[in-house]
Parts: C-alpha cells; sequence; structure tokens
C-alpha cells in the first residue's frame, strides 16, 4: 500500500468547501471531486485526507492532501490523470510518495492564510471572484496596531461562531502581517490552528478597526471577552486564500 501526497490549487468560487458533507447529496466540494476521480484512476475506493477544512467560498494555493492507493502508476501519471480529469478549478501541483504514517492533517504544525481586500475607486470586474472590496479606505496602521493584540497564546472564543464548540478554543497565532498600498490590503495569518470562520472574524474585526469603527487597543477587550458578539463580522469567503500547510 502506497501513501500519496497531493499538493493542490483550487478556486473555492462554486464549492461547499474542501470537505465532503454526509447526508448532503446536493453539496459540491473539493474532496468530493478529487476522490471521485481518483477512485476511477484504478477502480478503487479512496479516501482523501485534507490538511485544512477550507469553508464554502474559500480558495487554495497550496492545500495539502494525501490517501492510500494500491496503484502502481507513476507519479507523474498520477499527476497528469488528476489533472486531466479534474474541473478546470482544481489543479494538483505536485504528487510524490510519502512514508507510511504520514497523515496531512495531524503532521501539520501550522497554517498560513491570506485575506485580500480591494479598496480602488472603481470594484475591479477582473477581481471580484478573489477581492473583498471596502468602500471605505481603510487605515492600514491602526489595522497593524490592532494586530499586535493577537499574537501569541489566547483564548480567540470570542472570534469563533460555533456557540456549542466542546474543544479548547486556545490558538497560538505566530505571525499576523498587514501589507498594504493605495488599493489593497492584504492580510497573513499564520497559527498552529484555524477552526471555521476564525481567519474570516480576525480579517473582519480588523478591517472594523481600519474603518475607524473600532480602536486598535480595543481588540485586546474582545479577546478577553471571549465573547462572539463583541468582536467583527465575518469576512466574506471569497477573499480568503489557503496559503501554506507547515510541517
Amino acid at each position: 500500500m502506497r501513501n500519496i501526497k497531493l499538493v493542490i490549487e483550487y478556486d473555492g468560487s462554486r464549492y461547499d468547501g474542501w470537505q465532503k458533507q454526509q447526508g448532503n447529496p446536493k453539496s459540491i466540494t473539493i474532496q468530493d471531486k478529487i476522490e471521485s476521480v481518483l477512485s476511477k484512476m484504478e477502480n478503487e475506493q479512496i479516501q482523501l485526507i485534507g490538511a485544512a477544512r477550507t469553508e464554502a467560498g474559500v480558495h487554495a494555493y497550496n492545500q495539502i492532501a494525501n490517501f492510500n492507493t494500491n496503484t502502481d502508476m507513476k507519479l507523474y501519471e498520477i499527476k497528469h490523470y488528476l489533472n486531466r480529469f479534474l474541473p478546470r478549478d482544481i489543479a494538483v501541483l505536485e504528487v510524490s510518495e510519502v512514508p507510511e504514517r504520514f497523515h496531512s492533517s495531524f503532521n501539520a504544525k501550522a497554517f498560513r492564510y491570506e485575506y485580500k481586500i480591494s479598496m480602488g475607486e472603481v470594484p475591479s470586474v477582473f477581481e471580484r471572484k478573489y477581492n473583498y472590496y471596502s468602500f471605505h479606505k481603510l487605515d492600514s496602521l491602526k489595522m497593524r496596531q490592532a494586530a499586535k493584540h493577537f499574537i501569541g497564546k489566547h483564548d480567540l472564543k470570542a472570534f469563533s461562531d460555533n456557540k456549542r464548540m466542546k474543544k479548547s478554543t486556545e490558538r497560538t497565532i505566530h505571525k499576523l502581517d498587514i501589507y498594504s498600498d493605495i488599493n489593497e490590503i492584504v492580510i497573513t495569518i499564520e497559527a498552529d490552528d484555524f477552526w471555521p470562520n476564525m481567519a474570516r472574524i480576525i480579517a473582519g474585526t480588523l478591517m472594523e478597526v481600519g474603518a475607524g469603527n473600532m480602536e486598535p487597543d480595543f481588540i485586546k477587550e474582545v479577546i478577553d471577552s471571549k465573547d462572539r458578539e463583541i468582536a467583527g463580522p465575518t469576512a466574506e469567503a471569497r477573499g480568503l486564500f489557503l496559503q501554506e500547510v507547515i510541517y
């Protein structure tokens, strides 16, 4: 039995996220699409394990996944087969063979996401699927000041939409960088783990600071409160990209 690792890029615009949804036959997910092609490749049932469970509408530059197979196909043949039969909005960038115990999710040490915001005078027709458009100029300096409060290990319950979340809501944010120019702001967040919507709520809260609706130092109070109602809105999915999984 071989353990095969994939590096995958996808446009999440028309998908219901990465993970297949049991009991919802109408859902279309990235995992569903790739598993379907893999299962036909050698007529065997394939279970694909993804590193990050990106949400509906979220994109990825470098999603990592692995699967077990009995195929004798060469790695380049697997790559060519997948890219031939997958939809054009999903691409397999790399295929490699890894040790039997490699698990794309459990072995991951950190995840890096980026959130893209456009602020041009007129929204770009071509970027509308991949950037959030802000009708207000955002103050990137204040956003950077606010970002400092996230660094380190915190209970980030205020940035979870799941009120019944039973697992620990403590996370360690390693980096939170904000790049800006006249027309764009890019928020990059690296943490040991993310739960659904966490990156988007952090981005939405930072945008509230940039818009002048929240002071930078108020972020500390939001974190300490553990109250989702005090944090900012959940930013739209289209601006979020999984940039890298770190092992």
